[in-house]
């Protein structure tokens, strides 16, 4: 190891899409009060316990917003008996169980999508209740016999295993219900309710007083994740990939006024939340072009992230040869002024899908190992910094205990190394050390450093070329048409959501058909319900599935690995 020691940045990105219809507020999906109750707290925790570590952690504004919403739904239930507007946490919170067939059966079913492994077989009690719904599976007729029990034990033992393992070692009204094993009753859900409640309601104040004592630097995603530089420039995807075939459409329509609102409006929505403008930006899936960086750069950001791969791209382009030894720096495009930091793609990858089934202390040690190598190559670099970057919460329901005793291993065993040094990014910028110019920068993403993740499959494609339409129908409709401001600011919004990354991700035969049905239907909603805000009827084309899905990617599709494995 070097005598100084080596900067190293832990990123945490949070990250949800948009779950809600906006129409009525109903959620399709349940993913954004489960990953809090469960990845949002704990990752809170465990720095809260570690004064220590340090951390980056980037909130997209639309996981702020619906954090809030689902906080505040749970006090009016309390306060006021007003319906979850989320049926799986409704039917927690209901004294009836549905008497009807189908829909007990898509309540058994709902209550199963947890980690087999992980968060059923953990308990006996979930897992003999999963055992016996996998038969009533191949058995649905006998749902007309299965007492509201069953229904009220699987619908608790879901919600007991989905929450953060801090919580469960730290609440003794969870340590009850644990203990309890069966027969909840109407109260038992109640107090979970409760539970889940204090839990939402709390944790973006966690993470904000984190930032406040200095141990975290929160930053932003431009409002509801769009993948900017194709919004920018459609045909940017070909500088990684020449020969992707792309939608049969010229440009995005108006992008880059697009791209500016989710800018402004994610900033907003931050200065809300956390009462100052975050310095550093995480573009959507660290997607990056030269537009990208110019436009960040005129907004004033010191900095953003991107991939490994979007990196080495760059440098084989570039006129500007560099030392190859050290990459693990800051880098600056041309005039402008933000810094560039890129993902460790071994690194992060590393935590993110092999160090699961590893003893923690095992996983530490590789870790610090390999930074040890890094710091090796570095020597003669001034001030080098490493960046780890991964989503903060898909990875740890594949760890025991939701990565309890990794992650405290992790922030211990790195903070006390005197040979690293954790920090942030903007802490590294304070000492304004040297960064490498770049004289180009080839577009892409932290994905494998393209954009094929969301672009150039016949599913990808057409989801854009639908999204164009209704673009180019709300272009009219506003230029044509008066609407108050308030129906203008919805519209603007509704677009937005549309034009969220996460739809194209999973379009594509690889991803699970489950997955890629409830993405597929949910966009359809979604741009119907800007059609209609327009006073314009939906196409006919949102009536039909863009993709089907089918495949069996590692960790559900979720996550993805930096670079395609051989």
């Amino acid at each position: 190891m070097s005598a100084k020691p080596i900067n190293v940045v832990i990123y945490w990105h949070m990250h949800q899409p948009e779950y809600r219809d906006l129409r009525t507020g109903h959620y399709h999906l349940p993913w954004t009060y489960l990953h809090t109750i469960k990845d949002y707290v704990d990752m809170a925790a465990h720095l809260e316990v570690n004064p220590a570590a340090r951390a980056v952690v980037n909130f997209t504004p639309t996981l702020l917003e619906q954090i809030d919403d689902y906080a505040e739904q749970i006090e009016n239930f309390f306060l006021h008996g007003t319906q979850i507007r989320d049926p799986l946490l409704d039917a927690l919170a209901q004294p009836i169980m549905p008497s009807d067939r189908e829909q007990r059966l898509s309540l058994i079913k709902q209550c199963l999508r947890a980690n087999e492994t992980r968060l059923i077989n953990r308990y006996p009690n979930y897992r003999r209740l999963a055992e016996f719904a996998s038969w009533l599976d191949e058995h649905p007729d006998a749902i007309l016999y299965l007492h509201d029990y069953f229904l009220t034990d699987i619908l608790t033992w879901f919600h007991i295993a989905w929450l953060g393992e801090t919580v469960r070692r730290n609440n003794p009204q969870v340590q009850t219900l644990i203990d309890k094993g069966t027969s909840f009753n109407q109260h038992d859900r109640r107090t979970l309710l409760r539970i889940i409640g204090d839990l939402c309601r709390d944790v973006i104040g966690r993470y904000r007083r984190l930032a406040e004592q200095g141990q975290v630097e929160l930053s932003m995603t431009p409002y509801a994740h769009p993948i900017v530089p194709l919004l920018l420039d459609i045909h940017s995807a070909r500088e990684a990939l020449p020969d992707v075939e792309l939608p049969t459409v010229e440009q995005y329509p108006g992008g880059k006024e697009r791209v500016d609102w989710h800018i402004e409006k994610g900033l907003a929505v931050f200065e809300q939340h956390f009462g100052f403008r975050p310095a550093g930006c995480w573009p959507s899936e660290g997607s990056i072009s030269e537009a990208t960086i110019h436009t960040l750069s005129d907004k004033g950001f010191a900095w953003l992230a991107s991939g490994d791969t979007v990196l080495h791209n760059s440098l084989q382009s570039s006129e500007t040869r560099i030392d190859t030894q050290c990459l693990h720096t800051g880098y600056r495009y041309n005039d402008t002024s933000t810094c560039c930091f890129f993902r460790d793609d071994g690194l992060s990858d590393l935590i993110g899908f092999d160090y699961a089934t590893w003893h923690a202390d095992d996983a530490v040690a590789n870790l610090i190992h390999h930074l040890e190598n890094i710091a090796g190559a570095c020597q003669q670099h001034a001030n080098p910094i490493v960046s780890i970057i991964l989503d903060g919460e898909n990875a740890w329901e594949f760890y025991p205990e939701n990565g309890y005793y990794f992650l405290d291993a992790l922030y211990a065993g790195l903070a006390e190394n005197p040979a690293i040094h954790l920090t942030t990014y903007s802490a590294y910028l304070t000492d304004q050390p040297e960064v490498t110019p770049l004289d180009r920068v080839v577009a892409g993403s932290w994905v494998y450093g393209t954009f094929s993740t969301w672009i150039g499959e016949a599913g990808k494609n057409r989801a854009w070329e639908l999204l164009v339409d209704a673009k180019q129908a709300c272009d009219q409709q506003l230029a044509a048409r008066e609407f108050t401001p308030e129906i203008r600011e919805q519209i603007a919004i509704q677009l937005a959501i549309c034009e969220g990354s996460d739809w194209f991700w999973w379009f594509g035969d690889y991803n699970p058909a489950e997955s890629v049905r409830d993405f597929d239907h949910l966009y359809r909603i979604q741009l119907s319900n800007l059609y209609n805000l327009l006073g314009l009827e939906p196409p006919e084309s949102l009536g039909e599935p863009i993709s089907l899905g089918g495949g069996q990617p590692a960790a559900g599709g979720t996550m993805r690995r930096g670079q395609e494995e051989n």
